[in-house]
């Protein structure tokens, strides 16, 4: 018995002995860098036997026991993990449990409406595309928006993401963010705007952003449709026109289309239009709620991205036939 016992003993130091230099003994990779996935929902023997499979684990068992032996079993997320040198079995059960992802990044750009935000996402192939057959309304209910238009509520940034996470969680992050951006300069607006609701805000500052060549002028811009809204003035802006048209804009906008009526045609229409017309970044809100202090209710393109500001229409009409004609 004596001697079983020590054999045992002798196995055993053995055995954790091998285990030993197996979790500290750097697993050669297949690639640099190496790029395997953990699929979600997968057990602890199919993320092991995943990874074998890979390139990665030679022995997918000796992985399994470690990771029981560390009480770990629980702890592995799924997920695309990226490997920039050979790591140990332990250093590789730490990244999976900590949940050390790959990291994409989308960008959402000023000026973008939300048909070309959801194009951009369709074609990332980083994305899981769980947005592709449903509608804008269907999109903002899963979100849990309280708006019934999807224009303009999603606010322009840089957002990382997971490899295959899904489309309706980068687009919930960024309507949150337009939500508290928007709530935060709505609380620090000047005094005396003719802007009742945040959202009207929003409105107003999608045209700002839209109607901005150069970011000097953005200010001056705000001013003028501010002024022209409290003289009861029409807005007469082209980006909404062209906004109303839809895909039947073909890229020259025509009298005809400054004369058709449309929900979006200020030039027909008093007040803002019903609904953004594109997603505004934070300078557009802030140019909104801020305008400058103007007499100006006219201006025209001078061709090289900047206006030329009027406070009446005869020096308007001077400006056009010198930059327009």
């Amino acid at each position: 018995m004596r001697r079983l016992f020590t054999l045992i003993i002798l196995l055993v130091l053995l055995a954790a002995a091998g285990l030993g230099y197996y979790a500290y003994r750097p697993l050669p990779l297949p690639a640099t860098p190496f790029e395997f996935e953990l699929k979600q929902g997968s057990s602890l023997k199919r993320m092991a036997r995943d990874m074998q499979q890979a390139g990665l684990l030679q022995q997918d068992q000796l992985f399994v026991w470690l990771v029981r032996l560390l009480g770990k079993s629980g702890q592995l997320k799924a997920g695309n993990y990226a490997l920039e040198r050979p790591v140990s079995p332990l250093e590789l059960l730490e990244i999976i449990s900590k949940g050390e992802v790959i990291q994409r990044q989308i960008s959402i750009i000023e000026g973008w409406t939300f048909r070309q935000l959801r194009a951009v996402l369709d074609a990332s192939p980083d994305i899981a595309h769980d947005t592709l057959n449903l509608t804008d309304a269907e999109i903002l209910r899963r979100i849990g928006a309280a708006e019934s238009h999807s224009e303009g509520l999603f606010f322009p940034d840089t957002y990382n993401f997971a490899a295959g996470s899904s489309d309706l969680a980068i687009i919930k992050r960024a309507y949150h963010a337009m939500q508290q951006r928007l709530q935060e300069a709505w609380a620090g607006r000047d005094a005396g705007l003719p802007l009742q609701t945040p959202y009207q805000a929003l409105i107003l500052a999608s045209i700002v952003e839209k109607e901005t060549g150069t970011p000097g002028d953005r200010a001056m811009i705000a001013g003028v449709f501010v002024n022209r809204l409290r003289k009861g003035m029409l807005l007469q802006t082209d980006p909404t026109v062209i906004y109303g048209l839809g895909e039947k804009f073909d890229g020259n906008l025509r009298k005809r289309d400054l004369l058709a009526d449309t929900a979006y045609n200020t030039y027909t229409r008093g007040g803002l239009t019903p609904t953004p017309i594109a997603l505004p970044g934070m300078d557009a809100l802030q140019a909104t709620l801020h305008p400058a202090q103007t007499d100006a209710l006219y201006f025209v393109a001078r061709g090289d991205g900047s206006s030329q500001f009027s406070s009446n229409l005869t020096a308007h009409n001077r400006a056009v036939n010198q930059y327009q004609k």
